[in-house]
């Protein structure tokens, strides 16, 4: 399955990007996120919980990120199980690009899933993961703008 969109941020693509790397910044912007613990400089380990039609579930996944253009684009990469309920796995290209104040970032994902949640059909879990994408870009907006006013250490 194949998603793409694109969302404006009130933060410059230097802050974006610097964003897109920092865990707290992440964990905060995930929808579900119980855990995540950065294991590298380009990978992350994570705990989500989520309810997708009738199913909920725990997920363990893990992300990466490659094809890094810094400041411009990178690929996320991620894979992530949730027991009886399936698997999902995909990969994500973004891209920043400046526009006056703002930056915006473009992204086009391809999407896999198994299990009980490949059952649940491919309108579901598009219109499932369109939302969990509007969650996660408000909560990275709104995280954004809390480290902008943070004070400098």
């Amino acid at each position: 399955m194949e998603l793409e969109g694109r969302q404006s941020l009130a933060a410059t693509p230097e802050e974006v990007w610097s964003a897109l790397f920092d865990r707290d910044v992440l964990e905060q912007a995930i929808p579900g996120c119980e855990s995540l613990e950065q294991t590298s400089d380009t990978s992350f380990a994570a705990v989500v919980k989520l309810k997708i039609g009738p199913v909920s579930a725990r997920f363990k996944g893990e992300v990466e990120l490659s094809d890094i253009v810094v400041g411009r684009s990178c690929t996320l990469s991620g894979k992530g199980s949730g027991g009886i309920a399936g698997f999902a796995k995909g990969a994500a290209k973004v891209t920043l690009t400046p526009q006056g104040p703002e930056t915006v970032l473009d992204y086009t994902a391809d999407v896999a899933v198994g299990g009980k949640l490949a059952a649940l059909g491919n309108r579901l879990i598009k219109s499932t993961a369109q939302k969990l994408t509007g969650e996660f870009f408000a909560n990275f907006d709104r995280a954004l703008a809390v480290e902008e006013d943070a004070p400098a250490a």
